[in-house]
């Protein structure tokens, strides 16, 4: 059985004329956490917005290989139906939308089998259980009126319940407390498994107390530098980025 689940080669974007990443490789596979790391300006947020098909975002040359199928010009539709689910830095306020309804309508357009009312809130129940979350917030609208911390629980919330075969965090522990860091990588572990994948793009080292990874990567001017294991992230955190620009 094929472990990798994604394979980028070479991979070179551009946002209009200028170009962010510069020649990516990557490879994951089923099982793995990895963790992405890097100065401002790096293009960790560009990567995952090109991982996910955002339309400002040109592919240049190179391939993404996810679950053996090159994808550069699936939409994110498409691409969120192959498995691939992006929580964002800075999610979005939709008044007059449920948490509850959302996430029952998108679980069922990617699955495409009818969830039942009841049988989904049991489900949604115990996902927030997980994550510490009181039910009450099944039937706030969507992210409105929501503190930081809470927005980022939501994003795990939605990864946890749709079940995603790759899950990219694009710094979903930034501006967390540690309580809210500490949930947040419970939640990320008790997802991970041996049929996932699992990459979190991160600025601070502190999730990196709660969250065991294979592989850390240093992303530097559109291009991975180096990868190594959790001492690399320590490294980081004593010396930054310096040596590596």
């Amino acid at each position: 059985m094929n472990k990798k689940i994604l394979d980028i080669k070479n991979l070179r974007s551009k946002v209009d004329e200028t170009e962010i990443l510069k020649g990516l490789d990557l490879e994951m596979n089923k099982g793995e956490i990895h963790i992405m790391m890097g100065p401002n300006g790096a293009g960790k947020s560009t990567f995952a917005n090109v991982l996910m098909g955002h339309p400002k975002h040109e592919i240049i040359d190179g391939e993404i290989i996810f679950n053996d199928k090159i994808i550069n010009d699936l939409s994110v539709d498409k691409r969120a139906k192959e498995g691939m689910f992006l929580s964002f830095q800075y999610p979005e306020e939709i008044p007059g939308v449920t948490v509850e309804n959302f996430l029952r309508n998108a679980k069922m357009t990617l699955t495409g089998e009818n969830q039942g009312v009841f049988a989904f809130r049991k489900v949604l129940k115990e996902k927030m259980k997980l994550l510490e979350m009181d039910e009450s917030y099944a039937s706030r609208y969507l992210n409105q009126g929501f503190s930081g911390g809470e927005k980022k629980k939501n994003e795990i919330l939605q990864m946890v319940v749709l079940e995603p075969k790759l899950a990219i965090l694009d710094e979903t522990d930034s501006g967390l407390d540690i309580d809210a860091i500490r949930i947040v990588s419970n939640g990320v572990k008790a997802f991970s498994n041996d049929d996932n994948a699992i990459l979190v793009i991160t600025h601070y080292n502190k999730i990196l107390d709660y969250l065991e990874p294979d592989f850390v990567h240093i992303l530097v001017d559109g291009k991975i530098v180096k990868t190594g294991g959790i001492k690399l992230a320590r490294e980081i955190e004593e010396k930054g980025f310096e040596e590596f620009k």
